[in-house]
């Protein structure tokens, strides 16, 4: 790990101006990413700040009715709340799906939604990766690719976005909020917050150089069968090969999010249209501009047979 100098931020506003006037610093919370990375020489800022004293650890309810989730508020007292788990099973269910409770303790709301995409050839320095070094070219696409993209992929990037909480998130039509280094805020639909690879793999999400997440915010609930499915190689502490994150309405009708198939979670309202026609008609919609490897095309037939667990799942 290279030398690097720390702060503990003292306001969100100080935070977001000083990460934007320095292009190596990092803002640090549960670190349970940045940090294997920059053990990895990843990721080398030569600065950090400590965003775990700011005072955004709270769940608050909306005036609209939904409810705001601070962006310090740790995984599991996410899951574990008692409005999400009521109101917002799919994400409670999402949250359980992913990594181990240890991990669960220290991840953040924000740091979950900014994890870096996942690919053994990015993880290996040794390897030329458009990720790390933007230009140099894309191990996985020729080489050993199972785990990778079948949808939303580009000639410099397959890799797949790793958070089973944004998946959640997707389904649900969350809004992640923001303070930029100048002060000024915003607010990001999850739809358009991660970014597909094309040319520019390296660029994860559309937030400016110290934009600081504050919060995510859920619209009011919208009632149905939550659920959540994870396909893996093993039973726990594996990322997805394919999830599906649905809210099925008794009509049949409903909203569906997919995971472990593109570089960020996977909706198409169209498909959410045939949705009642059933799994293999929503599938194929979904899954219409499909580029799959030789190595990972069973996920095309693997999102089908999830999605059809999953709307039998909600007739039960």
């Amino acid at each position: 790990m290279r030398p690097f100098t720390y702060e503990r931020a003292s306001s969100v506003e100080a935070a977001a101006k000083a990460a934007a006037s320095n292009a190596d610093t990092r803002f640090i919370a549960g670190g349970t990413n940045l940090l294997d990375l920059m053990k990895l020489e990843i990721e080398t800022p030569a600065h950090l700040i400590d965003v775990n004293g700011l005072a955004l650890d709270t769940i608050e309810a909306t005036a609209e009715g939904g409810l705001r989730i601070g962006a310090m508020v740790r995984n599991t007292d996410l899951a574990a709340h008692e409005t999400v788990r009521r109101d917002y099973g799919l994400l409670s269910r999402a949250l359980l799906a992913g990594a181990s409770g240890q991990l669960r303790n220290k991840a953040t709301t924000a740091g979950n939604l900014l994890q870096r995409t996942r690919c053994p050839y990015f993880y290996d320095t040794n390897q030329p990766c458009n990720k790390r070094h933007p230009g140099s070219g894309c191990s996985a696409i020729g080489g050993f690719s199972r785990q990778h993209a079948v949808v939303g992929v580009s000639d410099a990037c397959i890799a797949t976005h790793p958070s089973d909480m944004a998946v959640a998130m997707r389904a649900l039509d969350a809004t992640v909020e923001t303070v930029k280094g100048d002060g000024s805020k915003r607010s990001i639909a999850i739809a358009d917050f991660h970014r597909l690879p094309g040319d520019t793999p390296h660029i994860e999400t559309v937030l400016e150089r110290g934009e600081f997440i504050t919060a995510v915010v859920l619209p009011p609930p919208i009632g149905g069968k939550h659920i959540y499915r994870k396909v893996r190689d093993r039973a726990s502490y594996a990322f997805a090969l394919v999830s599906v994150g649905a809210v099925v309405q008794p009509d049949g009708t409903g909203r569906m999010a997919v995971g472990g198939i593109a570089h960020k979670p996977w909706r198409m309202e169209a498909a959410e249209r045939v949705l009642p026609k059933g799994a293999k008609a929503a599938a194929s919609v979904l899954l219409a501009d499909a580029r799959p490897t030789d190595q990972n095309r069973f996920k095309v037939d693997l999102v089908a047979r999830t999605l059809s667990a999953v709307i039998a799942g909600a007739k039960e």
